[in-house]
């Protein structure tokens, strides 16, 4: 499955753009922000890594860790998008 590789690759790269990007800023808000991104991409690499290896192995053990996984990455999606919601609202309240 060549478009899981590439959602994963990219994803991973992501997440280390964005990590060092936080280290790169001093705004505590737009530190946050960063983060929650990181959050959602994080998310997308460990949803996509393992299904891709489920679809590599095919084995029952393969799919309940690839479920079990699958599950905390959707997590790790939609903590990171709460995040992300949260801090984005009280930056337009400092900005605006």
């Amino acid at each position: 499955m060549p478009i899981l590789i590439t959602l994963f690759i990219v994803s991973i790269i992501l997440y280390i753009y964005f990590k060092v990007k936080i280290t790169k800023s001093k705004d505590p808000l737009y530190m946050h922000i960063t983060n929650a991104k990181a959050r959602i991409t994080l998310g997308i690499f460990v949803s996509t890594f393992f299904m891709n290896q489920y679809y590599y192995y095919q084995t029952r053990l393969a799919l309940f860790i690839t479920i079990l996984f699958l599950i905390l990455g959707i997590a790790q999606i939609v903590y990171g998008y709460k995040l992300y919601k949260h801090y984005k609202g009280e930056m337009d309240k400092v900005n605006g």
